[in-house]
């Protein structure tokens, strides 16, 4: 809504100009889209057509004031800056014994070497933790039930999301204490949990004095995911040779497949919030609670783990029997569920957890509330940095003036450490092995 209110603001402010950057913007936003979709030729001229046309934005506000719109964009840098340091999180946890006999699992490959270069497996022995290396060829579900077998009763990994999805499940299915490590790529679990994704050691302090929470899981088909599965561009995208190590180029090499005039579409086939079926457009994205989408300010993480819902996003065009033969609706939707399926006529590609699979229809999407005793270090921050951060335009300047005034409505109580709903050890679980 921000961005509306200073568009409009703008236009009638420098009209006429500002009605022309605008159409420039539009313009060049229309270009850039049929760009994507499109290749060779036609691709190179509209992306072309974009640029030029995003430079044209820029010269006409630079060129009559650019001291006023060097110093409008920096004071809307500085807002946003201080808006996360307004809200920035940190909850008092629930006090909990330290394990006695914890184990850390670490992949040594994870994270460009996270594990390596911060001596983990020392620290970790140093703290009374015993580390397990996940070394080629070895199968970490395997290792961690014959941990568990042998009398771990706390559970921690170093390394990526699928790798901390396996150990998770684990300790979820015995009710064991569970540590995230965050010595993997982008970390994106230890994020929306509350661990400092910068003290790769200090997260290890989880099971020497940390404070516990208790969390949801979802599974696809009976294979636990801690963060999301994406079903689409993104899901076609990572079973592509190169992914790795061209991502962005890889995915944009994929969008006229997917959404190109003679695109097939992914044949996949599912109920929307309101019961009608439905064919999915470019993607859809299903996650261990929902993301906070589409804002300034924590965009892309999760303000909570523990509302006992999956989050269901559909991204493209969605037709069906709600669709009223319109076609295009919307070019995002997106709803929170106790269960979600899809189906197809064929093996899906999948991206679990950043993982590329391909997985069986029916697709049967779970939650499993408060199925994780999470640990996490004191002096992290203990929750989601979008946990405290209001949903709205007027409900942060509600919350604004009540922080100015020196109280935090906001302020949540200490966590109680209830007892987690055990997850049932049932279907295959993703096994992940070093390389």
């Amino acid at each position: 809504m921000t961005r509306q209110v200073l568009a409009a603001v703008s236009v009638v402010i420098h009209f006429p100009r500002g009605l022309v950057v605008l159409a420039c913007v539009v313009l060049g936003l229309a270009a850039g889209w049929h760009g994507l979709v499109r290749r060779g030729t036609a691709r190179v001229a509209a992306l072309g057509a974009a640029a030029v046309l995003g430079a044209v934005a820029a010269l006409l506000l630079l060129a009559r004031d650019p001291l006023i719109t060097v110093a409008i964009v920096g004071a809307l840098w500085l807002a946003l800056a201080a808006a996360r340091a307004a809200f920035r999180t940190h909850v008092a946890l629930a006090d909990a014994e330290p394990p006695q006999r914890p184990v850390l699992f670490f992949n040594p490959k994870s994270g460009g070497g996270k594990a390596t270069r911060f001596h983990l497996e020392r620290e970790a022995r140093a703290r009374g933790i015993e580390p397990i290396e996940l070394t080629r060829g070895a199968d970490l579900e395997t290792l961690v039930r014959d941990a568990v077998a042998a009398g771990a009763d706390g559970l921690a990994m170093a390394g990526g999301d699928g790798s901390q999805a396996v150990v998770a499940a684990v300790a979820a299915e015995h009710g064991l204490a569970y540590a995230c490590v965050p010595a993997g790529t982008r970390n994106h679990f230890a994020l929306d949990l509350g661990v400092d994704r910068d003290d790769v050691v200090g997260a290890l302090d989880a099971f020497v004095d940390g404070g516990e929470r208790v969390v949801d899981l979802a599974d696809v088909n009976g294979q636990i995911f801690v963060n999301n599965v994406s079903l689409g561009l993104y899901a076609e995208a990572v079973q592509r040779e190169g992914y790795r190590e061209a991502k962005i180029r890889t995915i944009l090499d994929m969008v006229p497949e997917v959404l190109g005039p003679d695109a097939a579409g992914m044949h996949l086939r599912w109920h929307g919030p309101h019961g009608h079926e439905h064919s999915a457009g470019a993607a859809i994205l299903v996650s261990n609670n929902r993301y906070r989408l589409g804002r300034a300010v924590g965009s892309g993480t999760r303000p909570h783990i523990d509302d006992g819902l999956l989050g269901v996003t559909v991204m493209g065009a969605p037709r069906g029997e709600g669709s009223g033969g319109r076609g295009l609706q919307r070019p995002w939707r997106e709803w929170t569920t106790e269960s979600f399926d899809v189906d197809s006529d064929g093996p899906v590609a999948a991206g679990v957890d950043g993982e590329a699979t391909h997985l069986d229809p029916p697709l049967r999407f779970r939650i499993h509330p408060r199925a994780l005793r999470v640990r996490i270090a004191r002096s992290h921050p203990g929750a989601s940095p979008s946990a405290l951060q209001p949903d709205g335009m007027w409900d942060g300047i509600r919350v604004l003036a009540a922080l100015a005034a020196g109280h935090d409505p906001r302020s949540p109580q200490p966590q109680v450490a209830q007892g987690p709903s055990r997850v049932p050890s049932s279907g295959p679980t993703r096994r992940d092995r070093a390389v």
